[in-house]
């Protein structure tokens, strides 16, 4: 019956996104199932095989590595004072220093590996073989590629000198993706959150969920001339140490933004909390929201007895951001509150930046590029929205179907 549901949730989400296309009549239909596909392969690898499981435990471990690695320079420069100030001799987490800060040497390593021109080639060519398979242009494919290691702005920084090609179709494909994934400058800071199992595999399900639900709702064909990658100075760096120097100071930035966002949405979430107590004892947002998204969760093949909690983690993630639903869900897993299933699943549909405050990012990053394409970005705000919310919910659908 499970299947019965995530299949019927599939097929609302490809429906809804069929019934906002600009141009029904071009859309990639064959790229759109060869991507079903192998998001349905690589599921069932990753979760049904013990290859795969290998696979993923390995590559957990070396991110747990490099996240030791990470916590010995935050130790060194913070450890005592923090450590002693807040506890009584227990080794209490602080989610500022623990995670947060680890976002600066990920960072480091990502700009180090683009000057040395190792991830550039990477991506480059990975994207090349999803443009091949799928029908999908050089310049799309490859942003979503890069999307899944930089962030939302770098991503777009990336192709900059492409945009002047970009019809209006073309770059809502790439703002959807860049919505639609996450950097891995903070897989880390999540990792530190989350079962590592359900992360590493919701970065590639979100990458294709939202190529097929943007390329849906916006379909596109390009001349070959205006379909190339130019991944030339990408880096900015001129030396090695400069590369370590830049990667450091933008990790530190992405911390202090997320810090200050969370202060921000965490206080904030709580004084709508308090205003809505003041009329309706005992109601919250979270709980409102979770009304409204437990038939969704449902589909998803979320437990029936777990569909307000999980409904009300995706909301708080749309309104506010993944960080704030993680650190809700990390309590929730920590208390055994919720089945394995559930956690995976919302686990899935959390790892991505899809939510408000991306609309005001990705068109910012767009109008310091284009300002004429950055009021394009703005007018398709909310539609970007809402498609990438629903790669969001189809990356956590065919999770579901294998959990």
């Amino acid at each position: 019956m499970d299947i019965l549901f995530g299949i019927i949730a599939i097929a609302l989400v490809l429906a809804i996104a069929f019934m906002m296309s600009n141009d029904r009549k071009n859309i990639n239909y064959i790229g759109i199932g060869v991507m079903l596909l192998f998001q349905l392969a690589t599921t069932a690898f990753f979760f049904n095989t013990s290859i795969g499981q290998s696979i993923i435990k390995a590559i957990s471990n070396m991110f747990n590595k490099l996240i030791e690695f990470g916590q010995e320079g935050v130790s060194f420069v913070t450890g005592g004072i923090a450590r002693e100030a807040m506890t009584d001799g227990s080794s209490a987490s602080v989610f500022f220093l623990d995670v947060l800060l680890i976002i600066i040497f990920f960072a480091t390593l990502l700009s180090v590996l683009t000057y040395l021109r190792i991830l550039p080639i990477i991506i480059k060519y990975i994207g090349a073989f999803i443009s091949k398979i799928t029908g999908l242009p050089k310049v799309e494919s490859f942003n979503a590629v890069n999307s899944m290691f930089f962030g939302q702005s770098e991503a777009l920084l990336a192709i900059k000198s492409q945009f002047h090609h970009l019809s209006e179709n073309r770059l809502y494909i790439v703002s959807a993706s860049a919505m639609g994934s996450v950097s891995a400058s903070i897989v880390g800071a999540y990792l530190g959150m989350l079962p590592e199992q359900y992360v590493l595999v919701a970065i590639p399900l979100n990458m294709f969920s939202a190529l097929i639900i943007a390329s849906m709702i916006a379909p596109v064909k390009v001349k070959a001339e205006e379909d190339r990658v130019d991944i030339k100075n990408v880096s900015g760096a001129n030396s090695f140490f400069e590369a370590m120097g830049n990667g450091a100071l933008d990790g530190g930035r992405i911390a202090l933004i997320v810090a200050a966002m969370l202060i921000a949405f965490i206080a904030s979430l709580n004084l709508v909390n308090a205003i809505i107590q003041s009329i309706f004892a005992g109601l919250t947002l979270q709980t409102i929201l979770g009304y409204i998204l437990a038939p969704i969760a449902f589909l998803m093949g979320v437990p029936g007895d777990e569909l307000i909690q999980a409904g009300s983690l995706m909301g708080t993630k749309i309104v506010t951001n993944e960080f704030v639903a993680m650190l809700e869900l990390q309590s929730m897993v920590q208390d055994a509150t919720l089945s394995d299933k559930t956690i995976g699943i919302i686990s899935v549909f959390l790892t991505s930046f899809a939510n408000f405050s991306s609309i005001g990012i990705i068109a910012g990053t767009v109008q310091g590029i284009d300002s004429k394409k950055g009021a394009q970005v703005s007018r398709f705000g909310m539609k970007l929205l809402v498609g990438a919310t629903l790669g969001s919910i189809l990356s956590a659908t065919i999770a579901g179907l294998f959990l």
